[in-house]
C-alpha cells in the first residue's frame, strides 16, 4: 500500500487537493492507496507532554504509516521551507522503524516559480538521515493556484506527470519488496540448513 502524506495541517489547502490528484493514478494502476492528512492530527499531538507519552489518538496515524510499503509525501512551501506541522509529525514518528528503508517520493507545490524545489530538497535530506529510499523523480507544480480550477481539477499535464511518477515509483516499491522478500528467504533457508 501506498500512504499519501497531505504535508500541512492547514483546512482547505491546496496541498490536500493535490494530494487527491496524486492518489488517482494509483488507483488507475490497482495499487492500493489512501491519504494521511495532517489536517487530521489530534490537537492533543501538540502538547508538549506528547514527547513523553504518545497520545493514544496518534496511534492510528502511526500505524498507517507503518503499515506503508511506499510513501508519497506532498509539500507545499511555507517561507522557503517545509510547513512546521510536516517536520512536527516527522518527529513525533517512531525511530527508526518509521522511515527505515521504506519508499519515498516527492510532491512539491507552491505559488511561485520553482514548485516547492527548496521544501523537496529538505525532505529528501531528513528521509536519507532516516534512512529511508528516496525516488529520484520528483514532481513540482510551480504557480499551482493556475494549475487548479475552481473546483480544485488540477491541469491535465500535471495529471499525466503524477502518472508517470505514480506508474515509476510503483514498479521501484514492488522491486524492493521483491528484494527484501528474496534476502529474507535467503535467511531463513540459511538457519535451516543442516551443518557438517
Amino acid at each position: 500500500m501506498i500512504v499519501i502524506i497531505s504535508g500541512t495541517n492547514r483546512t482547505g489547502s491546496n496541498t490536500r487537493k493535490v494530494a487527491t490528484h496524486v492518489e488517482k493514478p494509483y488507483a488507475t494502476l490497482g495499487v492500493p492507496a489512501q491519504i494521511l492528512d495532517l489536517a487530521q492530527l489530534p490537537p492533543e499531538i501538540y502538547l508538549p507532554a506528547a514527547y513523553d507519552k504518545t497520545p493514544a489518538s496518534f496511534q492510528p496515524f502511526i500505524d498507517l504509516l507503518l503499515s506503508a510499503d511506499g510513501l508519497v509525501v506532498v509539500t507545499p512551501e511555507y517561507n522557503g521551507g517545509i510547513p512546521g506541522a510536516l517536520k512536527y509529525f516527522i518527529d513525533m514518528l517512531p525511530f527508526p522503524e518509521s522511515f527505515d528503508q521504506r519508499p519515498v517520493c516527492f510532491v512539491g507545490l507552491a505559488a511561485g516559480l520553482w514548485g516547492a524545489m527548496r521544501p523537496t530538497e529538505q525532505l529528501q535530506q531528513i528521509f536519507a538521515y532516516r534512512h529511508g529510499l528516496v525516488f529520484p523523480e520528483r514532481v513540482f507544480l510551480p504557480g499551482v493556484n493556475n494549475l487548479l480550477d475552481a473546483t480544485g481539477r488540477l491541469q491535465p499535464v500535471m495529471e499525466r506527470n503524477l502518472l508517470q511518477q505514480a506508474t515509476k515509483f510503483a514498479r521501484f516499491v514492488e522491486k524492493l519488496r521483491e528484494k527484501r522478500f528474496d534476502r529474507a528467504t535467503a535467511a531463513a533457508e540459511s538457519q535451516t540448513l543442516p551443518t557438517t
